[in-house]
């Protein structure tokens, strides 16, 4: 079947790369409702960007059918809500088709939507005019649609705030939003909690969304959730859109250390999550961060004692540690002579500029063998190494 003509903006920003599919198929509509469609397409249409790398026609359509469906933005009713799908795959853009203005507008709630585990932009598309849009029909999405079913809440998805959305997998059924919102608030206030729900039964699915107040809790409170294990379950936390997803290496590390770092504070005060049926998820042995790594086994009384071989492992020690990051200095202590004990003996402290290099070069030291001997590789207190207290 040839597909409809698409007039004006659309056709032009349509390439041999671009593909449509057209579900309601042009040679079943009288010539008066293929006119009536032309005039309101442009205001049917919503622009979908960032699209996953598999997406096709049929996933897209498929995928915001069920989601309009499950947000009652079927006004319309029954049935599919997409009637065309356009999508350029070069791109990664699609333009969708509804019945109606009004599900359009519906659709316009979706912005920040995970689809195959990317957050998509849903915006209108270039050619819509809100003039000539606004005798069609309502050009808001409607206040009473079920947003938490996609796991969205009004103003959580905007486009300056999607990058911070956190995605919350594995969640045990058990556990009400109350006792999740205390876990996820342990890292700081949020500012929008969706646990998605059976829209027919009430009950969990085991995910759901969240957005911090402050977003440079992001990161720390994805590390320190991720892996956690929760009754019978594990939990998986991560941002919900890739491009917002840690940017290098370095900062992974720095996210896999930090884990639990702000579960260290219920740590310090209970040193357990009490859960349904009488479990706990400890809590102690939390290591946090700090700018000061300190390696243990590295060198020998005796190596201290001579200078030469002192230069040596503090220069060897410069070049390699530099690797992880700014280095800001290094301190080997030495026997101080006549005085019987001298703290720090046989440690290597590592200053670095931040917490992320320090992490990194705790990730890759710890547990090398150096002159026969384990490494061990500890954080250690900023406020102790900066009063030369090395004893720690």
């Amino acid at each position: 079947m040839a597909p409809q003509a698409i007039p004006g903006v659309l056709q032009n920003m349509l390439t041999s790369d671009t593909s449509q599919v057209n579900y309601l198929g042009s040679a079943s509509l009288f010539p008066m409702q293929v006119m009536t469609q032309q005039a309101t397409r442009h205001a049917r249409r919503v622009y979908v960007g960032g699209l996953p790398p598999l997406a096709n026609e049929q996933t897209i359509s498929r995928f915001f059918c069920h989601v309009m469906n499950a947000i009652g933005g079927n006004s319309a009713g029954p049935g599919d809500a997409v009637v065309n799908v356009y999508i350029n795959h070069e791109k990664k853009f699609a333009f969708v088709e509804m019945r109606t203005v009004e599900e359009a507008s519906n659709a316009m709630a979706l912005d920040g939507i995970v689809f195959e585990g990317v957050s998509v932009r849903v915006r209108r598309p270039t050619d819509y005019n809100p003039s000539l849009a606004a005798p069609l029909g309502p050009s808001q999405p409607s206040p009473l649609l079920n947003l938490a079913a996609a796991g969205l809440t009004p103003g959580m998805a905007g486009e300056g705030d999607g990058a911070d959305r956190i995605f919350l997998g594995g969640v045990p059924y058990y556990f009400s939003e109350a006792q999740i919102k205390e876990l996820l608030e342990s890292f700081g206030p949020l500012r929008g909690f969706d646990l998605v729900k059976d829209r027919d039964t009430g009950n969990s699915k085991g995910y759901g969304f969240c957005i911090y107040k402050d977003p440079s809790v992001t990161d720390i409170a994805c590390a320190s959730l991720n892996g956690l294990k929760v009754g019978d379950k594990t939990l998986t936390v991560r941002r919900a859109t890739i491009s917002g997803q840690l940017k290098s290496e370095q900062e992974y590390i720095l996210a896999q250390a930090q884990q639990h770092i702000a579960i260290q504070k219920m740590a310090l005060g209970a040193g357990v999550i009490n859960l349904p049926g009488g479990g706990t998820v400890s809590l102690v042995n939390v290591e946090i961060p700090t700018k000061i790594l300190c390696l243990t086994e590295v060198v020998t009384t005796d190596e201290l004692m001579d200078d030469g071989e002192y230069q040596e492992i503090l220069e060897d020690m410069r070049e390699e540690c530099q690797k992880f990051g700014e280095l800001i200095d290094i301190v080997i202590p030495r026997p101080i002579p006549n005085v019987a004990h001298t703290g720090g003996i046989g440690k290597v402290f590592l200053e670095y500029s931040d917490a992320s290099g320090c992490t990194k070069a705790k990730s890759s030291l710890s547990g090398r063998k150096f002159g026969g001997n384990t490494v061990m590789a500890l954080y250690y207190p900023e406020d102790k190494y900066y009063a030369g207290d090395y004893a720690a």
